[in-house]
């Protein structure tokens, strides 16, 4: 006897033809070769995570926060068992759509509150959560005790119950107000300083709208996903406009801090003196001042206290921006926590973290509030399309010998630095000319023997910011056609002219870091609008076994890696771009 499904108001009958699995450990398996996977991939992961992205079957997994971010962005259970049902070849299990409805359930069912004599409070409507809650030894030494069905919170701890009470799988929906700040008002440029005519995109006003909710409770905190080039400092820009008060904002390096304040002022009537640099070199505060996570999580001694944790409390600031809030240091946290009273906005390409925080980015930043796939933004040409490219080269007998008997950390270092890849190198420029390329590494050593080589300048932690700013203004302009950089260029660097990205090493297998790699030559190009990411891994080593996982993170938004030896692509002499595109 064959099961029937209801949903939307129909019967209907699973499809053995579909491309979705879905299994009763809340794994789903996603054909990739079927016409339906872009559409069935676009609906499932607004509420799963993908955790594998072999040829032929990508892996995702429903869970309590992929679950709890999708009911934070407006999605119910009903549309989730929906999306299930319609993609899925056989019947969805039932343990699984009530795991669904349950974790849905959760989210906002316990909420936190504030009186009007300012005490907070935990409430819900179903007493057994909140006997659960108050009995919880996690939860404990936040609270005071009770006051008829209500847990009463210690004002202090407002961001630590909630991190305790998420662990415990109880998202509580913060509806206990922020202080407003003192006021600081501007306007857009209808025309920035640049000449340029300008205006918010669709997608970048409507995530300002969903991040403030209105001026409501149930806005102002929470993260903003989009992919690099896609505008997340416009939106930051335009959050801190609607919300209308002195604003902190946190990047990750001064040249970070220049950039926030070259766009504020293009694009805004807020005058210079208005902005702050709190830095290494700077340490000013102003109505709009930027800070780095270095100088916030700075101090004397080891366990000494953060010298600069004071900069929270010399304005009266009504929002705080949290840039690449995917690199959040764990100090920054700690002091988010006490940070409840403010408005919270974090703006990330993802959220991927590899030691596994982010729930803490949850609890303490606030839910996911809108993200874009990439390739949406793409087909509107918002950003560039980009072809990845993973070439695969050799490792010489006496490397081989080497690789052979080291440990594992140096088997890495040993395969990531493949002297080989020179070689490739070369090839790649013949392919594309020696103009707005970008070569990335991990490895100092293997950077200085290729800016050696190649006579390209070189870009490291060490470059004074002087320097730096001044090849990257070199790059813009063309007169520095091909720079070579380290772990710097991961994040926050404005290179909009970049077209060609080539990897020759990384951080084992971190997909964060793919991700800001690729974002390096998203930014919309004036002609073809292409872009090109290579990868360069040695071949039967433990890199490219790191490099699959890495690349997790892209496939989930639809990029696909073309895999070539380096003597397979060799053998496309002038002929490797076509092909690429071709595919």
């Amino acid at each position: 006897m064959t099961a029937r499904i209801f949903f939307g108001g129909m019967a209907t009958m699973p499809d053995i033809n579909n491309p979705l699995i879905v299994q009763s450990d809340r794994s789903m398996l996603l054909e990739v070769d079927h016409e339906l996977f872009d559409a069935c991939r676009a609906a499932i992961s607004r509420f799963a995570e993908l955790e594998k992205s072999p040829e032929y079957l990508h892996t995702y997994r429903v869970t309590p926060l992929s679950l709890w971010n999708a009911a934070s962005s407006g999605m119910n259970a009903e549309e989730i068992v929906a999306a299930l049902e319609q993609y899925s070849r056989y019947p969805v299990p039932k343990n699984v759509i009530a795991e669904v409805r349950e974790q849905i359930s959760r989210y906002g069912k316990v909420k936190l509150i504030k009186e009007d004599d300012g005490t907070l409070l935990i409430i819900s409507n179903e007493r057994a959560f909140l006997n659960e809650i108050a009995m919880h030894r996690n939860v404990q030494p936040f609270i005071e005790g009770r006051r008829g069905d209500s847990i009463i919170v210690k004002k202090q701890y407002r961001g630590h119950i909630k991190q305790a009470l998420i662990k415990i799988g109880y998202p509580v929906e913060d509806l206990a107000g922020y202080d407003e700040g003192a006021k600081y008002g501007f306007n857009f440029r209808g025309t920035t300083l640049s000449g340029k005519t300008f205006g918010m995109r669709d997608y970048q006003r409507k995530s300002v709208e969903v991040f403030h909710a209105s001026g409501s409770r149930e806005g102002g905190s929470g993260v903003i996903v989009l992919p690099c080039g896609a505008g997340k400092t416009i939106v930051g820009i335009g959050v801190m406009q609607i919300v209308g008060a002195q604003t902190l904002i946190l990047v990750t390096n001064t040249l970070s801090i220049r950039q926030w304040k070259n766009e504020i002022l293009d694009k805004t009537d807020i005058p210079e003196e208005d902005i702050g640099e709190y830095s290494g070199e700077k340490k000013e505060i102003k109505p709009i001042t930027i800070a780095t996570y270095n100088i916030i999580t700075h101090r004397k001694k080891k366990d000494g206290d953060f010298t600069h944790f004071d900069i929270f409390s010399a304005n009266n600031w009504g929002l705080i921006v949290y840039d690449e809030v995917h690199l959040l240091p764990a100090p920054v946290f700690r002091m988010t926590s006490e940070l409840q009273a403010k408005r919270r906005l974090g703006l990330t390409a993802t959220l991927v973290r590899e030691d596994g925080l982010e729930e803490d980015v949850f609890s303490l930043i606030g839910p996911k509030k809108y993200d874009v796939p990439w390739k949406d933004l793409e087909r509107s040409a918002f950003i560039a399309t980009a072809k990845c490219i993973e070439i695969r080269v050799d490792l010489d007998e006496e490397l081989r010998t080497r690789y052979g008997i080291a440990d594992d950390r140096e088997k890495y270092r040993l395969a990531s630095e493949n002297p080989d890849k020179i070689k490739v190198i070369e090839r790649i420029l013949e392919e594309h000319g020696r103009i707005n390329v970008l070569i990335i590494g991990q490895y100092l050593d293997q950077l200085d023997k290729l800016a050696a080589h190649f006579n390209f300048p070189l870009i490291t932690g060490k470059t004074p910011l002087p320097e730096r700013e001044f090849l990257y203004a070199g790059f813009r302009t063309g007169k520095v056609p091909c720079l070579i950089v380290s772990r710097v260029a991961n994040f926050s660097i404005d290179l909009p002219d970049a077209s060609v990205a080539i990897q020759v090493s990384g951080t084992f297998g971190s997909r964060q870091e793919e991700a800001q790699r690729l974002g390096r030559v998203l930014r919309p190009k004036p002609d073809d609008n292409m872009a090109y990411f290579y990868s360069l891994v040695s071949r039967d080593t433990t890199e490219e076994r790191f490099g699959q996982n890495r690349q997790l993170f892209l496939t989930e938004q639809g990029y696909e890696y073309q895999i070539f030896t380096f003597e397979q692509y060799r053998e496309l002499a002038g002929t490797a771009k076509a092909t690429i595109l071709s595919r």
